[in-house]
């Protein structure tokens, strides 16, 4: 967004990463190696006068959502955003007879009101001032469907699914568009510290999937709402599970979205016996689990 031109102001807990992001906004620095002289770092800017600004805040209640984005429109003199990207979250994969009371609870709270809260108080901004704007979800490809591990997490991306779909319908009423991202695996500090808690059992399901990385997610949500995609898929399983769970939401392309339906009309029933097989392949293994761990003490 910087590189098109537009004023951004980012929203997060840690001071530090954000002081940290700001430069990146500011320029894209050289690569390390090979060594080269004389070579500039790229700025991101298109002009001067920009305004690219950063704040503390955090994002799990109502009353911090709306005091996040006041205080992001205080330097455009109280205007509401022309777009919100709401993408906090995080997730911690366990088992969920080994989750606590407030593990599965805050995951709630991390995988759907830390952006629903932010989308609440962007449109009540947006419709006061008669402004048309754009307001983005990220859910994630277990936004379509889920498995073992995710119990504290796909809810809530299922949530989010849901308020995006309701809030296109209803947001149309003030001319503001609504969309929903659905990314496959990130390479992120976040998936970093999901690996730390997440089951063996969750990671062989997942496979060897690399990851999309931050930049190409980026393109993909930038191209998605060009087009006016409802629900913006970050790669192509997302795409078939996108397609064969897409209900009532509008089809992205008639030709590719007919094509995926016929894919996964016989694709997604496989991977669910492949799914399930692995599963119970695990079984006496995961019991043994339990019972070193004192479960059934």
């Amino acid at each position: 967004m910087v590189q098109k031109g537009a004023h951004v102001s980012i929203v997060a807990r840690n001071k530090e990463r954000l002081d940290q992001a700001l430069v990146t906004l500011e320029v894209i620095m050289p690569l390390p190696s090979p060594p080269a002289t004389n070579v500039r770092s790229q700025e991101n800017r298109l002009n001067p006068n920009q305004k690219l600004n950063a704040y503390s805040f955090a994002l799990d209640t109502a009353a911090e959502s709306s005091k996040a984005l006041n205080a992001a429109c205080e330097a455009h003199d109280g205007h509401a955003p022309d777009a919100v990207f709401a993408c906090a979250g995080s997730s911690k994969p366990k088992f969920f007879l080994e989750m606590s009371e407030d593990e599965l609870a805050n995951g709630m709270v991390n995988a759907y009101w830390v952006q629903a809260w932010t989308a609440w108080a962007a449109a009540k901004m947006m419709v006061r001032q008669q402004r048309k704007g754009k307001i983005l979800l990220v859910s994630s490809t277990l936004g379509f469907m889920a498995f073992l591990g995710y119990s504290s997490y796909a809810p809530g991306k299922h949530a989010l699914r849901a308020l995006g779909d309701t809030l296109q319908s209803e947001l149309m009423l003030y001319d503001i568009d609504v969309h929903t991202f659905f990314p496959p695996t990130m390479v992120t500090d976040g998936y970093m510290e999901e690996m730390k808690t997440k089951p063996a059992i969750t990671h062989e399901i997942e496979g060897t999937d690399p990851g999309m990385s931050t930049e190409h997610a980026a393109l993909v949500v930038f191209r998605g709402i060009q087009k006016g995609q409802l629900h913006i898929a970050g790669d192509l399983i997302t795409n078939l599970f996108r397609s064969c769970s897409r209900g009532a939401a509008p089809r992205n392309n008639f030709l590719l979205d007919t094509l995926y339906d016929i894919a996964t009309w016989i694709a997604v029933p496989v991977w669910r016996m492949m799914v399930d097989k692995q599963v119970k392949n695990h079984r006496d293994e995961h019991l043994e689990y339990l019972r070193a761990n004192g479960f059934f003490d």
